[in-house]
């Protein structure tokens, strides 16, 4: 058994939205091109953006990393070593690109979770978001285009929050926001080394794990008090409290 939550915070991808892997998107490396003048190859452009999404990612797996202001994750992931003049015209949009290097056209929500969110709200128990991403604004927008966005008293994301998962902060953020005690609520996460450790860190009432299919290996292997397979079965985890 699991405690009756006052509020339930989630993750958002893995566990709110999903998509299937991409690319970099065409339009983005077009736009890169438009920005630079032609100062780089599109294929120069793409090259740059798939070892700058490898090494950011790499980066992101230590632990309790602060998180970079998107400033920060061009230059020191993406643009380093293009020209001096293409460098500063991406400086200039960072805001932008940032948002469309996280969006994906592809985003769903998972399976049951309308319900869920819809289930909560006539329960009275607040909702929230706490996400690592390189652009909450991205998120945020998606949340609200699916309608569920309403249902949500507060979005934390990691670029606009400074720090990252499994850092604590990022939960207290939320919890704080709620005014709720982070022993009365739950926070469901896809990950056992950053969100159910990020969970074990901030003295979470429970950490429940909704598997993504994500590679999850290596760091803080902590342990939920409960696995669910999707939304249906959060459903009936929170029914039955």
């Amino acid at each position: 058994m699991v405690i009756r939550p006052e509020a339930v915070l989630l993750d958002f991808g893995g566990v709110l939205a999903d998509a299937p892997f991409r690319a970099d998107p065409p339009e983005l490396v077009l736009r890169l091109y438009n920005l630079t003048g032609g100062a780089l190859s599109p294929g120069r452009i793409q090259q740059s953006l798939s070892d700058g999404a490898a090494a950011y990612a790499r980066w992101r797996d230590e632990d309790w990393p602060d998180e970079l202001p998107h400033l920060a994750v061009w230059e020191r992931f993406v643009i380093h070593g293009w020209p001096p003049l293409a460098q500063a015209r991406v400086r200039g949009s960072v805001a932008r690109l940032s948002y469309d290097w996280a969006w994906r056209d592809g985003w769903a929500l998972r399976p049951g979770i309308p319900e869920f969110l819809a289930a909560c709200a006539g329960r009275g128990i607040p909702l929230a978001v706490v996400s690592n991403t390189l652009c909450g604004a991205a998120h945020r927008d998606y949340l609200a285009k699916t309608g569920v966005g309403r249902l949500f008293a507060a979005q934390v994301y990691s670029d606009e929050a400074g720090v990252r998962k499994p850092n604590p902060q990022m939960i207290w953020n939320a919890t704080d926001a709620l005014g709720i005690s982070p022993a009365g609520c739950w926070f469901v996460g896809d990950s056992r080394r950053r969100d159910i450790a990020c969970a074990r860190r901030a003295d979470i009432g429970a950490a429940i794990l909704m598997p993504s299919g994500r590679e999850d290996s290596g760091g803080d292997q902590a342990e939920p008090d409960a696995t669910v397979a999707d939304g249906f079965e959060l459903l009936d985890l929170v029914r039955g409290t």
